[in-house]
């Protein structure tokens, strides 16, 4: 099943229900862990790609995904596969900051990993040769190969 239209829509949805809010009084923003995860993951933008790497010398995809979650208190696996199998699958529609977007590239299986950033866009350390970068997810390359979503880390609970 391809994901992509659904994105498409998603992101769509909920960047219009977050310009209808914008002007409407709101609850003070919480922080939340996952809101830390893209935050730590926006940092580390422009690192240079090295396979296996999984620190500051150097990240491929999965080990992006792993250093951020290990500097905000989570533990998960190495791989791309490993940490899809692993986390708390999250619909499309229902991305959050934090949460890792999963993409099948070169096999049928997942073989790619992002940290999603919000408003359609993931931070990942897309291959050799080019460093930690935003990617999109709003249409092209990588909608066409998005497989699912997943994720570690827990909403924070509402006080309404």
């Amino acid at each position: 099943m391809r994901a992509a239209p659904l994105l498409a829509a998603a992101v769509l949805a909920t960047g219009t229900a977050l310009v209808g809010c914008a002007s409407a009084p709101t609850e003070p923003a919480r922080a939340t862990q996952g809101n830390e995860i893209a935050a730590v993951a926006a940092s580390l933008i422009g690192t240079p790609y090295h396979f296996g790497g999984a620190d500051g010398a150097g990240f491929d995809c999965s080990g992006l995904a792993l250093h951020v979650h290990e500097r905000v208190g989570l533990t998960i696996p190495r791989t791309a596969a490993e940490q899809q199998r692993a986390a708390q699958p999250v619909p499309i529609a229902q991305l959050a900051p934090g949460d890792l977007v999963f993409f099948h590239i070169r096999r049928r299986s997942v073989d790619h990993v992002g940290i999603y950033a919000g408003e359609g866009r993931f931070i990942h350390a897309p291959r050799a040769g080019v460093a930690v970068a935003y990617g999109d997810l709003t249409g092209g390359f990588y909608a066409r190969h998005l497989a699912g979503a997943g994720r570690f880390w827990k909403p924070a609970a509402s006080t309404r």
